[in-house]
């Protein structure tokens, strides 16, 4: 399958898995649509700088009075026509909608396929996205409400929006949003660009399909006719060759890499034309072009009653739980901060829909994940569109949460959940802890004695990836749980566990990692991944983190190291719901690379992304009572 078609087929499994998809076979759903409802293919609707995006409207036929809308923005294809047949796929969101009394309006980014202008990443979504909610109370057809839905790229432009508070922007469902997220709280990820400060490869691959900035376009006073007619003929979806992946991220330098695949020019590496901040792989994690362009930042309001929809083996959990805590603290009406809502699923990216009766996410059982999302989508919009009294926000838990290991859906009223205690487990060893078969351990005992653990970071041998919370890798890396056991086996990885566990605990929440380390190079990172392992020794990792250590001392600064010296780094924390069974051992792997989840610190304290060869590191995790290097974990204690 064309990599292009691969895309478009996630975009619209994105609007699939939010369990808005009726049950009928492709085949008759043309057949249903055009029964009940009116569709509008390719209204140009105008921005305010004049350039028009391509519009399809889906709205019901024979309604008696103007209807609520549901919005959803893409960059990805939804052209009815490829190879000059009709696609019904990507309609059966809409059926599903019009026959809940909706219109259903899809639009594609300035830049993408029919619509005019240049397209850059998340950079115009604020007005352009304002621009098409002003355009849509404006129709007859309409009630003044309208409601954005859509999951990865279709969710992230929704918080800029937000914080624009358009007076017909009623509610909102962002699913798998992360990459729509600047800096909030203690991340600065930047759109998913980074986590600490390392950067993640995924949008590195994701671009290569997307930022084809050179691109054929039609006459700006060509006719909406003209455009339906040829986009018959041609739906302007690119071909690209297929891509390993896998082999392709090793290549040095960085800067180079989407050259080397003879990618399309563009905001990764190129000054692409009216681009927001210039070259992307250039930046740095605060760097001041990421606050011009459509990322939403904490110091921005925001205006939306928002059901959020999240999960376990997303590539952004924490930063999402971080942002949904921070609406609810910061909204400035309260009505808004009060109506926030939050659902995490033990899934990979936008992967609700695949939720049944045995859920399996990598290797990983999660018994029966069902839940019954159409309905809860529909009750959402139905409350907040059209103003029907049906208890939504009283049956609707705050939190929804699917407890991993219980295998079972939980409440709470907040996140972490009430009656969460944060316990401290400290890292100890006695001959050492490189490897499975090391002695490291974790204990809620301060260190009797000073002891450290030291390991070889070669770049040119990370350690790979092997499953994690990641997506849009290729055929690099598959999202989900897997037994670590080969990769513990390395002696670059530090493996501490605790003992076996006397009685089950429910681990909820964000997980704090602190560490003491040394190194004799300027600069180097240091990954933790966070693990069950199960009564017959197998490895099951839950998240995973990262931090370059230059950025130690805050991300609008680089101070590098000394050999010698001890540093504490404060790692970005983890997030997870985990219930480690009577049995079962909680554990955390340290090292310092996780490739290609991340990019290798080269660990010459140059800028990375320009350098085609390293240095070895030998770096130290100290712990002692003066060098406490530590994790703690949120114990739920009560029933929630």
């Amino acid at each position: 399958m064309k990599r292009e078609r691969v895309l478009v087929l996630l975009c619209v499994a994105g609007l699939m898995t939010a369990g808005v998809v009726s049950a009928q076979d492709d085949d008759d759903v043309m057949e249903k649509l055009e029964k009940i409802a009116v569709f509008e293919q390719k209204v140009m609707v105008p921005m305010r700088d004049g350039v028009r995006l391509a519009t399809d409207v889906i709205r019901p036929a024979d309604a008696e009075a103007p209807v609520p809308t549901i919005f959803m923005r893409t960059p990805y294809n939804f052209n009815l026509y490829r190879d000059g047949e009709p696609q019904t796929r990507g309609l059966r969101m809409a059926l599903t909608a019009v026959e809940h009394g909706y219109a259903m309006v899809v639009q594609n980014e300035r830049g993408r396929y029919f619509s005019e202008g240049e397209w850059d990443i998340l950079g115009p979504p604020k007005t352009d996205g304002y621009d098409a909610l002003s355009w849509i109370v404006d129709q007859p057809w309409s009630n003044g409400k309208v409601g954005t839905i859509g999951c990865s790229s279709s969710a992230e432009w929704q918080m800029g929006l937000a914080a624009l508070d358009h007076p017909a922007h009623a509610a909102m469902i962002p699913q798998g949003f992360g990459a729509g997220i600047g800096r909030v709280g203690e991340f600065y990820e930047q759109g998913n660009w980074y986590r600490g400060g390392a950067e993640q490869m995924l949008f590195f691959s994701w671009l290569y399909s997307v930022q084809n900035t050179q691109r054929p376009t039609f006459s700006p006073d060509i006719s909406r006719e003209d455009i339906i007619r040829l986009s018959k003929y041609f739906d302007l979806a690119p071909e690209y060759p297929e891509v390993d992946w896998e082999e392709a991220f090793w290549h040095l330098p960085v800067e180079d890499l989407m050259r080397s695949v003879d990618g399309p020019k563009g905001i990764f590496a190129d000054a692409a034309p009216n681009a927001t901040g210039g070259r992307m792989i250039q930046r740095t994690p605060d760097d001041p072009a990421w606050y011009k362009g459509g990322l939403y930042h904490d110091d921005e309001p925001f205006g939306v009653p928002s059901f959020w929809w999240m999960s376990w083996y997303d590539v952004s959990i924490s930063p999402n739980l971080a942002l949904f805590n921070y609406v609810r603290e910061n909204a400035q009406d309260p009505e808004v901060a009060a109506n926030q809502y939050a659902l995490i699923a033990p899934v990979g990216h936008c992967g609700y829909r695949r939720s049944k009766e045995e859920t399996v996410v990598g290797d990983r059982s999660m018994g029966d994940a069902t839940l019954e999302y159409e309905e809860l989508t529909y009750d959402w919009f139905d409350y907040w569109l059209k103003g029907e009294d049906n208890g939504i926000l009283e049956r609707l838990p705050r939190v929804r949460y699917f407890l991993m290991g219980a295998n079972e859906w939980k409440s709470s009223s907040s996140w972490p959940p009430e009656d969460t205690e944060m316990v401290t487990y400290y890292i100890d060893s006695d001959k050492g802890a490189n490897s499975l078969y090391g002695d490291g351990r974790l204990s809620t005992a301060t260190p009797a004695a000073a002891g450290s653990d030291s390991f070889v970071y070669d770049p040119q041998n990370p350690v790979l990836s092997y499953g994690g919370n990641v997506c849009c890798t290729g055929n690099a890396i598959t999202a989900g749980s897997f037994d670590q056991r080969r990769m513990e086996a390395r002696q670059d990885v530090l493996v501490y566990s605790t003992d076996p566990l006397e009685e089950g605990v429910e681990v909820s929440g964000p997980v704090e990692v602190t560490l003491y380390v040394s190194s004799d190079a300027k600069d180097t990172d240091f990954t933790v991944k966070l693990v069950d392992v199960d009564s017959e020794g197998r490895a099951w990792n839950l998240d995973e983190t990262i931090f370059r250590a230059r950025y130690r001392e805050g991300f609008d600064q680089q101070v590098f190291m000394e050999q010698g010296e001890i540093y504490e780094i404060k790692l970005s924390p983890l997030s997870t719901s985990n219930y480690f069974d009577t049995g079962h051992r909680i554990r955390i792997e340290v090292s310092s690379s996780n490739f290609p989840r991340f990019t290798r610190n080269l660990n010459t304290g140059g800028k990375n992304y320009d350098e085609t060869e390293g240095v070895v590191a030998n770096n130290t995790i100290h712990h002692s009572a003066d060098h406490p290097s530590r994790i703690v974990l949120p114990i739920v204690k009560g029933e929630n």
